[in-house]
């Protein structure tokens, strides 16, 4: 083991050191005992000697390990903080040493695929919501954790970090869930709401990357406030139908994780998905967009994702499907505006 502490003593455990990860353990430090996981060594050794993580201040408090094993039987209690595009092959390393009793609560926003061995989304094509897993489900699929939930809402890592007032909400089909959550994390800057709709507050925090990346566009393109309101409002109305769609209800959208996340991540430059469709509309690819960046702009897979469900369904998610073309086909963002201008919308509201 690598860490400073072998003790018995049970702390709170989260698992990933970037951005969000870093700003969860340090909240989490103010009340309770904590150790990290992160895969690398040097990280580790970096978190025990410096108390920062690869550059990313920590509490003084805050104890690191490389070992699955370890933080697993030191904490009962887990906050798992992975980018989707390795959060399967990380719950794959902790199932072995994962129980019942454990009690894991995840804060990533964004989607895995259930596919047979040697598929691709690439030779699938088209998707099913079986094939979709949020990441409460990739837990319960690959672990035997019963006690699940899930961390979402306007909680920009760097605001967290400065300690400015914010809210998240907590999900899960269990309150003890919820409960705990709101004990580890609630101060007086930082509000934790519950909501028992864990895939629909999963699906908005997802869905939600999606719009981001588009409002970064319409900023990249200089247009005002107007185009804002409009990709807003109407982006709502898209991810309410596609959250129904996958199994989400329609009041998690008008939540935290939904419209609380959404106007916020169209609207800041500390976004990462505001960020891709901003230098998008300022001529750089998406090779180039991607090769610049740290750490994963969710929203990419998330429209792949979707995409290929689409394919399934009779849904029509016109922001979602143009944004797609912009990425992946090479169509102009101003054409794509164009569409959207034309598409004929009839009615404001139709869920309701």
């Amino acid at each position: 083991m690598d860490s400073k502490n072998s003790s018995n003593e049970k702390v709170i455990g989260v698992v990933g050191v970037g951005s969000f990860g870093t700003a969860i353990a340090n909240m989490l430090a103010e009340k309770n005992n904590v150790i990290v996981y992160a895969r690398k060594k040097e990280v580790v050794h970096e978190i025990n000697s410096n108390h920062s993580a690869q550059g990313k201040k920590l509490d003084s408090s805050i104890l690191a390990t490389n070992e699955p094993k370890d933080i697993c039987e030191r904490c009962d209690i887990l906050f798992f903080m992975i980018p989707s595009s390795g959060f399967l092959e990380v719950v794959r390393t902790f199932a072995p040493f994962l129980f019942p009793y454990h009690l894991i609560i995840h804060g990533t926003k964004g989607l895995s695929l259930n596919l047979k061995p040697g598929e691709t989304l690439d030779t699938v094509k088209r998707l099913n919501r079986n094939q979709i897993l949020t990441m409460s489900e990739v837990i319960l699929q690959e672990t035997v954790a019963v006690r699940v939930g899930c961390l979402a809402g306007p909680n920009l890592s760097k605001e967290l970090i400065q300690g400015q007032p914010a809210a998240t909400v907590i999900a899960s089909k269990y309150n003890e869930v919820i409960l705990e959550g709101q004990r580890l994390l609630r101060s007086e800057k930082f509000q934790v709401y519950g909501n028992s709709d864990i895939i629909g507050v999963e699906l908005s925090g997802v869905l939600k990357n999606i719009i981001a990346i588009a409002a970064g566009a319409l900023a990249g393109l200089g247009l005002g406030e107007n185009a804002k309101g409009l990709l807003i409002s109407r982006g709502m109305v898209e991810m309410v139908h596609l959250s129904n769609a996958l199994g989400g209800s329609v009041k998690s959208v008008f939540g935290l994780a939904g419209i609380g996340d959404l106007v916020t991540t169209c609207n800041s430059v500390d976004s990462r998905n505001y960020t891709v469709g901003y230098k998008l509309a300022k001529g750089e690819s998406l090779e180039e967009i991607l090769a610049s960046m740290d750490e994963v702009a969710e929203g990419i897979n998330t429209v792949l994702i979707i995409k290929a469900f689409l394919e399934t369904t009779g849904l029509r998610a016109p922001i979602t499907e143009n944004l797609y073309k912009v990425l992946f086909e090479d169509l102009e963002i101003e054409e794509a505006l164009q569409f959207l201008m034309k598409y004929p919308f009839s009615v404001d509201v139709d869920f309701v």
